[in-house]
């Protein structure tokens, strides 16, 4: 086997992207019950959870079952550790937007897609902190504080840090999501999934 197939079996990265298409067709099945069409605030479930549950499914392919050898390795593996997490957040956000198709001014594709990369990075920065099995944790807290605190919480500051609740089109929302990402991720592939000891 070559090194990016060991990298993506010690992953587990075919269940994640099994996984992560279960999610999707889970979305789309979803959404299709909204009645949408109606009222695209009706998305807000789909928009807020379905990307929360894809970023889950990803903090769970950040586990190392060999952190001595890979601390160990002659190459670097930030390189492999940053295709991981941006290759699998930009597979979600393409799987996940057809579940919302149409109005990207308020609750579309926009919003799913920036949900899908605020997640990934809060629960890539949780790997590193807490360890993978419990990198969910910080990002399913969050998003559930502001999906049941802030409705119809829109402008200014709170688009900022209500971002997973904010329509497609909030620079706020984009900026404080794409920045979660974009630390999340280096600070993954600099420093990798925190340690887990073995269960007695």
């Amino acid at each position: 086997m070559t090194g990016l197939l060991l990298y993506a079996r010690s992953r587990a990265l075919p269940l994640t992207l099994a996984a992560l298409a279960g999610t999707a067709a889970f979305a789309v099945w979803a959404a299709g019950r909204l009645d949408a069409y109606l009222d695209p605030e009706r998305r807000v479930p789909i928009v807020a959870l379905a990307p929360l549950l894809a970023s889950a499914v990803i903090g769970t392919s950040l586990y190392s079952a060999s952190d001595e050898l890979d601390r160990t390795a002659v190459r670097p593996w930030w390189p492999r550790r940053l295709a991981q997490v941006a290759g699998l957040a930009a597979l979600a956000a393409l799987l996940l937007a057809p579940a919302v198709l149409g109005h990207a001014d308020t609750f579309g594709a926009p919003s799913v897609v920036r949900n899908t990369l605020g997640c990934t990075g809060m629960t890539a920065a949780a790997a590193v902190v807490l360890g993978a099995r419990l990198s969910w944790l910080p990002a399913f807290g969050y998003v559930t504080a502001v999906y049941l605190g802030s409705h119809g919480t829109r402008w200014g500051a709170a688009s900022v840090w209500a971002w997973p609740m904010q329509p497609g089109t909030q620079p706020g929302a984009w900026a404080a999501a794409v920045t979660a990402f974009a630390l999340g991720t280096a600070l993954y592939a600099a420093r990798g999934a925190r340690p887990e000891r073995a269960r007695d």
